[in-house]
Parts: C-alpha cells; structure tokens; sequence
C-alpha cells in the first residue's frame, strides 16, 4: 500500500485509545507544542517556510548586545604548538641553552608523566629564526612565513593559561567548559542561543584532519563536539573527509528525490503525532534533523564544489586545497560554510605533539597549516566577511621551554606539555588587530602579565557574538549551566 493512503486519523485514534495514564497528563500539561508542530508539518508536501525558519532560530532575548561578530570558525591545533618556536621569542632560552632552567621559574608546576621523573630540564632556544613583522612588529617564526605577513590582522594573545596537562582534558575544556566529557561543546551553546542564518545547512559544523605522517595517536573524540545535555539537535555535524560528507546523504540507487520526498512527508506525521502523544523533544530533533538532511541533499553537493573558486585563491591555500580531509581543504570549506550562513565552524588538525621529533616534525606541521590559515584570514577579509567572522587559532597547551631528553641527542630533541603559558591569535570579529596581548616571563614558562585562562576566553568568544555568558544558561538535573561554568571574564583588551 502507499503511504500516502494511510488513513492518518485512525492512527491517531487507535493510538490515543492505547495511552497510558501518565502519557494522558503529560498531553494534558502540553499538547498545543505537539499539535502546532503537526499542523505545520501536515499537508505539505514540500520543506514548507514554517519549518525551515523553525530551525534557525535561537533563544528569545538574545543577543543580549549588539554584536561584533556572527559566525566564528575554530581552527584548533591538537597537541599543543610550540609557542616558544612559533610566536613567543624568548632569548633568554639561547643565552641558558642547555643550562637548567632555575627551579624558581619552575617551582612547583607539574608535567605530563613524559617528564615529570626527568630531573634534567635544560633551557632549549628556539629551533627555527625569528622576525619582526608588520607595523606591529610581532615576531613571527620563519616556519609561518604566509602567517607573518598577516600579523596587522592578528591579535596575538602570550598569556593564555589552563589547568591541564594532558590533550583530551585540555581540549575538552576549551571546546566545553570543563575537564570532563559529558558538557555542550560551544558551538553548540552558540547554536543553541543564537540559531542559525542557514536552512540548508548544519549551524555547528565540524571538520578533522591531521598530518600525513600520522606523528601522533591522538583521537577524535565524539565529545569535542557534543551537545551535551542540550537538546541533541544542537551537537556539531561531522563531515568527513571522503565520500558523502554525511554518511547516508545520497539517495540509494532507485529512490528519486520527489519519493524521497513524499516518504518523509509520511514519517513526519508519525512523527508529530508520537510527539504530541508522549512529548520526547527528541522526536522534534528527529523532525528537524530529518528535514535538515533533505535540504542538505541539495546543498551540499553545491558547497563542496569548488569549480567556482578562482585558481589564484585556490592556490593561496596551498597544494593540498583539493584533497578533501586535508587541512587545506577544509579552511576553503570553512570559508564556504559561513558565507552559507553556518554559525561554527570547528576544524581540528592533530599532529602538533612533538615529544620526540620536534627537529622535523615542527616544520612539517606548520608547512600544512601556514598557508591555509592565513589564507582563510586573507579571503574572509577580500569577501567583507572578516569583520563579521572570529577566527581562532590555538591549541590546548603549549611546549615546554625546557628540553625533553638530552640536549646532545638532537635528532629525538622534544618538548613536553606546557599548560602554564602559550600563545594563541584571533583575527576578524570584534577583536583588535595587530597587537599582542599579555607576556610570559623571560624563559616562557609562566604568564606575567594579563594571564587569559579558558573562561576567560570563553567569555570573551560569547561577548563578541552578542551574549553575556553569565546569561546564557541551561537547566539540567535541578542546575543552571553555562559554558563558562561559574568563572570567566571578558577580556576587555582584546575588544576593538
């Protein structure tokens, strides 16, 4: 039999007469959701207007300011890049280079279990040259040549700080909140507070990749993107690197667009009228992230074409634009997506976490990364989507200024994981160009001056796109959360 005879009243009729108790109360306290949702889905047999906007909008009363920016794309770099390589010059390391570093720096701080038994901690200097760039002057490692020619756009930050000192932890409370898996990563506090400009794509988007060597064993956890305790059509959408984007997106061999189509018109009125019957708001996530998927069948085959794209932006990107999955890639993508209206956009490239092959690996890393990351700063400006787009580039940690291992064994030169100072930048949105906020000390090690922590930033990011953090929260389990937990504040110096 077709679907579409199915004779809808009678369902509803026969499942009304099956309806516990407790259901009956629960369609008493708050049917009317149900049954507008129902109106709206029933009859219809396209994506109709209603539901499209349905799912880009946020929380009424939000922004709660007016604000700088409107979409932001993450580039994190899991594994903690070397700040005293890259960005952080610090002499003072090439004056003590192999001499311990003075146990009044160090005091009481402590390490991954690579070194925390290594009683040697000689001064490493940098391994690369450093140069002053830009009217700033900011000093930029020849590793990132493309990124030295955009520092009157960056605003450097020397003086972040976290708690952690091993990788999923500390990424997973830049991107939450908290040390422990389970919280809203913040593109989806982001989503959910402020929707999404896109009916035809994800708000939250996340995209992975990660040196062709495969230097290092870290995973791609789930949670980096989840939506916690939030309703789950607020987690990231993961698109992969090969293939369909999103697994099952075309439509299998024989099944037309206009049956896929009508199939959904069907299973959405099954749908509503379970909703209406037992009031999971989960069914309404299944509703919208049905119809989200439908829309996305169309527009995404149009976002990963990249023949519209000018050789000459292609080729700022660097060689590996074309290589779906690569890093690269995915900055053209990011650049793609929020031109489309997607809200976050989080990339996540490992490799950075040189205990062993810092000589060889460092460079490599920042090869990869260089010239798509400033290209990405360089496009979003030509396009007017700069000022509207925060751009942030960092990791979890950064490297020790001391050496891990020997200093005469140079080809296994390393360094450890450093939580206690490191450099991050942010472009574009609402922050200021061209300056470099806070300072380490002389060796590195601590920040001295304006220390940023992780909510600190965190609040900042929300103030930027309009929201006060200590204003956005969710009640779960009898608490109100927040991103920012009970801590944070904006750091006001970074605010153009």
């Amino acid at each position: 039999m077709n679907p579409a005879q199915f004779d809808f009243e009678t369902i509803r009729q026969t499942t009304a007469r099956a309806m516990t108790r407790r259901a009956l109360f629960g369609q008493a306290a708050s049917g009317l959701g149900g049954l507008a949702l129902a109106s709206l889905l029933a009859g219809d047999s396209k994506v109709n207007a209603a539901d499209a906007s349905s799912q880009t909008r946020g929380i009424a009363g939000l922004p709660h300011h007016v604000p700088k920016a409107k979409n932001v794309i993450y580039l994190f770099q899991n594994g903690g890049p070397s700040h005293v390589d890259l960005f952080d010059y610090k002499p003072e390391l090439a004056r003590n280079r192999g001499i311990q570093i003075p146990d009044s720096v160090v005091g009481q701080a402590r390490f991954s279990t690579m070194t925390s038994g290594q009683t040697a901690r000689p001064c490493l200097p940098e391994i690369s040259k450093f140069a002053r760039h830009g009217q700033s002057g900011a000093t930029v490692s020849d590793f990132m040549p493309h990124t030295a020619k955009i520092t009157d756009e960056l605003c450097f930050v020397k003086s972040m700080t976290t708690t952690q000192v091993n990788h999923a932890p500390a990424i997973t409370f830049f991107l939450t909140g908290s040390e422990m898996p389970g919280r809203p990563s913040m593109g989806s506090w982001l989503t959910y507070g402020l929707g999404s400009e896109s009916a035809e794509l994800p708000g939250f988007v996340v995209m992975t990749s990660r040196d062709k060597e495969a230097s290092c064993g870290q995973i791609f956890y789930d949670f980096y993107w989840s939506a916690g305790f939030l309703p789950s059509r607020y987690q990231g959408v993961k698109f992969r690197g090969g293939g369909d984007p999103v697994l099952y997106l075309s439509n299998p061999a024989g099944i037309s667009r206009e049956a896929r189509r009508a199939m959904l018109n069907d299973l959405d009125r099954l749908n509503a009228m379970t909703l209406d019957r037992v009031h999971d708001p989960e069914i309404s996530t299944r509703i919208s992230q049905f119809e989200m998927a439908y829309r996305m069948q169309a527009s995404v085959p149009e976002l990963t074409d990249f023949s519209d794209e000018p050789e000459n932006v292609l080729a700022e990107y660097g060689p590996d634009v074309r290589r779906a999955g690569s890093f690269a890639y995915n900055c053209l993508m990011a650049r793609r997506l929020v031109e489309r209206g997607t809200r976050f956009v989080q990339l996540l490239h490992a490799g950075w976490d040189q205990h062993r092959n810092l000589n060889t690996q460092l460079k490599v890393q920042c090869t990869d990364t260089d010239a798509p990351s400033a290209a990405l700063v360089r496009d979003l400006k030509r396009r007017g989507l700069l000022d509207e787009t925060l751009v942030i580039w960092g990791g979890e940690f950064g490297r020790t200024p001391f050496l891990q291992g020997k200093i005469e064994e140079m080809k296994s030169w390393g360094r450890d994981h450093h939580p206690y100072a490191f450099t991050i930048w942010m472009a574009g949105g609402g922050v200021k160009p061209g300056i470099s906020y806070g300072s380490s000390d002389d060796f590195g090690f601590r920040a001295v001056t304006d220390p940023v922590g992780v909510h600190d930033l965190q609040a900042t990011i929300l103030h930027l796109l309009g929201i006060d953090h200590t204003r956005l929260t969710y009640r779960f389990q009898g608490r109100d959360f927040r991103l920012t937990d009970v801590h944070g504040n904006v750091v006001k110096g970074l605010l153009a």
